[in-house]
């Protein structure tokens, strides 16, 4: 007989971690060994080199940061070195510091090291710049109109105070009523008001052309997105809700299924169980505000134009007139659904007789 052979076991290399706490200013990054659990730190400027030559000189196997303003850059970063990123969500129940006697930028590193280690981060997904560029114009332009909204409240108020009525909603704001308002503005009789009125006439003509212009960039962005023309064939989606879906979801891929994608707009109701108590709650409100306010929106439009969607809002409310805003977060959170699912699959809306709306490939 031969003798014995040796088998030889291969251990995995073991991962190395490096997690930043990472400031304005200054971060502190912990290099931290998976297996053993040894860890160093070292304080340096929150500059993109600086960054790098810490990242080179660890080369880990992953870098974990928290969610924040940086978070894309280092992104960018973390993809040119060929690095894995985890960047993590710090809503979650594992960031509350309300029971910790010491919290400190060394501590903070160190806890994202070992939770990474122990596959304990909910980690957010990041995407490429030009995406986050277009998420951001989306969003300047919400704020734009939020402006827009609060000049044209100024200046009801302005009237209101000199007993002027004024036609209430976009009645009030038509060709003919500016003209108007731009008379009474005009006249030269020293009144502090009339001073007033014309500055925020002024403001509301700079806002607006700001809208217009910034509505012309995302509709150039929109349309080099063949998912924004798909989600806009739903009967009650208009260019404004079709380009943030397409904008947040970025990669439908990334959501498993139907509730996760739920649960990303915040459109899923809280679960409390203990011991015989089993109840639902109010929606959690976690993901895109704004997501989650324009699908809201176009919900409550939407069942004007589109059978499928008042039928399942009919079907929720079930006649009581208690259950409408029950009824119209599920046509929100449906809505939501489907355009992930038009997007994953790239299939078409349609509208069949009988009324009834299904997705077709």
């Amino acid at each position: 007989m031969g003798s014995p052979k040796t088998v030889t076991q291969h251990r995995r290399p073991a991962m190395k971690i490096l997690a930043l706490d990472m400031g304005n200013r200054k971060s502190v990054a912990c290099g931290y060994e998976a297996e053993t659990g040894e860890h160093r730190f070292q304080a340096i400027r929150t500059r993109p080199a600086e960054v790098r030559e810490r990242v080179v000189a660890e080369a880990p196997g992953r870098v974990v940061i928290e969610i924040g303003p940086l978070a894309g850059w280092m992104s960018d970063l973390c993809r040119e070195l060929g690095v894995e990123l985890q960047v993590a969500d710090t809503s979650q129940e594992a960031w509350r510091w309300k029971t910790v006697k010491r919290k400190t930028d060394r501590d903070d590193a160190l806890k994202l090291a070992r939770l990474s280690a122990m596959n304990q981060i909910h980690a957010v997904h990041v995407p490429e710049a030009r995406v986050r560029g277009w998420r951001e114009t989306i969003r300047y332009r919400h704020g734009l109109v939020e402006r827009r909204t609060a000049i044209k409240n100024s200046i009801r108020g302005i009237l209101s105070r000199q007993a002027i009525e004024w036609p209430a909603g976009a009645a009030g704001w038509s060709k003919k009523m500016r003209g108007q308002l731009l008379g009474l503005a005009s006249v030269e009789d020293g009144l502090a008001w009339r001073l007033m009125m014309r500055e925020e006439l002024a403001q509301l003509e700079q806002v607006e052309g700001s809208i217009q212009r910034v509505e012309d960039l995302l509709d150039q962005i929109a349309a080099m997105h063949p998912g924004v023309a798909l989600l806009r064939t739903i009967d009650g989606v208009g260019p404004r809700l079709a380009e943030i879906v397409v904008a947040l979801i970025d990669d439908p891929r990334r959501f498993r299924n139907r509730k996760q994608v739920g649960c990303y707009g915040g459109l899923t109701p809280r679960k409390m169980q203990s011991g015989a108590m089993d109840r639902t709650g109010r929606i959690s409100k976690h993901g895109d505000e704004l997501l989650r306010s324009l699908l809201v929106e176009v919900a409550w439009i939407s069942r004007q134009y589109n059978p499928w969607l008042r039928e399942i809002y009919e079907r929720v409310m079930r006649g009581s007139p208690s259950r409408k805003k029950i009824a119209i977060v599920a046509v929100a959170r449906r809505l939501l659904i489907v355009c992930w699912a038009m997007l994953r699959d790239g299939t078409q809306w349609r509208q069949a007789k009988g009324a009834k709306l299904h997705l077709v490939a």
